[in-house]
């Protein structure tokens, strides 16, 4: 099977559905004549010409209504944040447009958009630039939000995102687009809500997403050098999660860490914890445990950034609590 880049793929996955579909377009900074602010969109302007693939100007919350709008008028617009940090500048569009229009409007006007992007730290970016949002976004009813780990998840799901009916946030890595893997020059979709077991295992079950996947399956093959065997979960989608798989994983190893690169209060690996207790309180040996950011805007020393971020270290020391306490 070929290897491509994690923004190969992003790219195939659009270029794909905009060969199908004309209502199909691209928005945001730099996507056009720049080839795109990380190349994810290089070559697409010269294919699909000015109408379809679109500079903005820097003023995000114009262009996400203006996607908003098209999306309400029988387009299928991609709009692109330059990275998730601005599209706080954005966010009354995100929230009080897009992902509550249906409803408001009784059904008769359905959101058929993605707002994709880079999220998380990348770096020395310093505390505006290397937030994660997802559990923000995955808080609010009537969204859907993606948050791929490697090049073949990346390419289905992004697939699955822009034939989808609803709006989708679908959230990537500035530190994952030179990221190598396999992807298949047939077509294939991934569908949204369906978590992936990366790795089989016996003692304990890691749960993770996005580029904080690397940190746990690192991680998991350490643990295995100790002969202690760990199921890694890729949640792949964060709205809906797909609880299912990762209790059933529970009912087996007894034990569960959640890792992700977010601050601990009302995040992800928090709803986790609450569904695992709920479905599967019986099956725990030992309490859930995450390992999260630090509850902190991050620094910008680079000694900063690792305390910050979630890591092997912290995970390996995180199993053996759970394991041994």
């Amino acid at each position: 099977m070929r290897v491509i880049q994690f923004r190969e793929a992003l790219r195939e996955a659009m270029v794909e559905e905009m060969r199908r579909d004309a209502n199909i377009l691209l928005m945001g900074e730099e996507v056009a004549e720049y080839n795109g602010a990380y190349k994810v969109s290089q070559g697409m302007l010269d294919e699909f010409g000015e109408k379809r693939v679109i500079d903005t100007p820097i003023a995000e919350l114009g262009f996400a209504g203006i996607g908003v709008g098209a999306a309400m008028n029988g387009l299928r617009p991609i709009v692109e944040f330059m990275t998730f940090n601005f599209s706080l500048v954005a966010i009354d569009q995100v929230i009080n447009a897009a992902a509550k229009i249906y409803q408001m409007s009784g059904g008769q006007f359905n959101i058929p958009m993605v707002f994709r992007g880079p999220t998380g730290s990348a770096g020395q970016l310093a505390a505006q630039h290397s937030q994660a949002f997802e559990s923000w976004y995955a808080n609010c009813p009537g969204l859907k939000v993606v948050v791929p780990s490697n090049p073949y998840d990346a390419k289905g799901l992004l697939k699955s995102a822009i034939l989808d009916n609803d709006p989708v946030i679908f959230m990537e890595s500035e530190q994952m687009y030179g990221d190598k893997g396999e992807v298949p020059e047939e077509e294939y979709y991934i569908p949204l809500g369906k978590a992936d077991i990366k790795k089989a295992g016996s003692d304990v079950t890691i749960v993770s997403f996005g580029k904080i996947m690397k940190v746990a399956l690192g991680a998991a093959e350490e643990l295995e050098k100790e002969g202690i065997s760990a199921e890694v979960i890729d949640l792949r989608t964060v709205r809906p999660i797909d609880y299912a798989t990762v209790i059933e994983s529970v009912k087996k190893t007894n034990r569960l860490v959640v890792v992700e690169e977010a601050w601990p209060l009302a995040s992800i690996s928090s709803e986790i914890a609450y569904m695992v207790q709920r479905n599967a309180f019986d099956y725990l040996d030992a309490p859930v445990k995450r390992v999260t950011t630090a509850d902190t805007p991050l620094g910008y020393a680079p000694t900063l950034v690792q305390a910050f971020l979630p890591s092997q270290e912290k995970v390996i020391r995180t199993v053996k609590e759970v394991l041994y306490k």
